[in-house]
């Protein structure tokens, strides 16, 4: 795996809020990764969480926007929890190394994985943020994107406003049919180019979680595959939303409370600051 990261790479990341590296995976390392999250897609049977029926709040359930949402991809989320060799791959701490130095963190946690796959002629993924979504409160907050298929402008790949994270505050859009619903909350984004993210299989991006982002639609026949995961910096705290927590999770905590649950939120880089 070619995780090392120069001081230029981490200094472009923490200036756009975002960064393209190439060629993470070599050619060997590319076909474990589909064939893992291939195996653990298939054996979730098209279960988007494992064992809970909760539902993340980024999508938008209005009118027929949840049809419009389904076809932008399937999203299998928190794969490590039912598959041991996707937990392994997810869970790097060569991967969790990265996302530190990028963040400028000692320790992180995962939030959650994510596989997202791009069927042929899927609808765009409209501009949106992350962090305001999840159940903790983070500028820190990271996000990788390994693409497991070559990520083009034709078939989905991923645009970024360049420094966005500089200028975002915790308001944010569900996903829906707007593309560019973001604007109604950031209007000075509306006449700023987007920066596009392709990159061949194998590469990734890192995006922080308050860096405005989105994806094209699929203009081809093939997939576009991409394997994701979400770091927060260890000691981060429950703010009170539910995001992909079950109900049963949501009653065991208050808000303030540390999340660092190894079930949930195992480290995956760093020493365990909560012992």
């Amino acid at each position: 795996m070619n995780h090392e990261l120069s001081p230029e790479q981490i200094e472009q990341y923490r200036r756009d809020g975002f960064i393209v590296v190439p060629d993470l995976l070599d050619a060997d390392e590319l076909e474990h990764w589909r064939s893992v999250v291939a195996h653990a897609v298939e054996n979730r049977h098209g279960e988007r969480f494992a064992n809970q029926t909760a539902l993340t709040d980024e999508i938008d359930q209005s009118d027929d926007a949840g049809d419009f949402y389904d076809q932008v991809f399937d999203q299998l989320v928190n794969l490590w929890q039912t598959d041991d060799d996707l937990e392994a791959l997810i869970t790097d701490p060569r991967i969790g190394e990265m996302a530190a130095r990028l963040s400028g963190n000692d320790a992180m946690r995962l939030w959650h994985d994510q596989a997202l796959i791009k069927r042929p002629y899927a609808n765009p993924t409209a501009f949106h943020l992350d962090a305001p979504y999840w159940s903790f409160t983070s500028h820190d907050a990271i996000s990788i994107w390994i693409a497991l298929d070559d990520a083009t402008e034709a078939n989905g790949c991923l645009y970024f406003f360049p420094g966005s994270h500089q200028e975002t505050t915790t308001e944010n859009v569900n996903i829906g049919k707007n593309v560019g619903a973001i604007f109604e909350v950031y209007p000075q984004f509306r006449s700023r180019p987007a920066a596009s993210g392709a990159m061949r299989a194998g590469s990734c991006s890192f995006h922080s979680g308050m860096t405005i982002h989105g994806a094209g639609a699929n203009m081809t026949a093939g997939l576009r595959r991409a394997m994701t995961a979400a770091f927060m910096p260890d000691g981060c705290t429950f703010n009170g939303q539910q995001n992909i927590l079950s109900d049963e999770q949501v009653a065991r905590l208050t808000v303030g409370d540390r999340l660092d649950d190894p079930a949930q939120n195992p480290l995956v880089y760093g020493t365990d600051t909560s012992a």
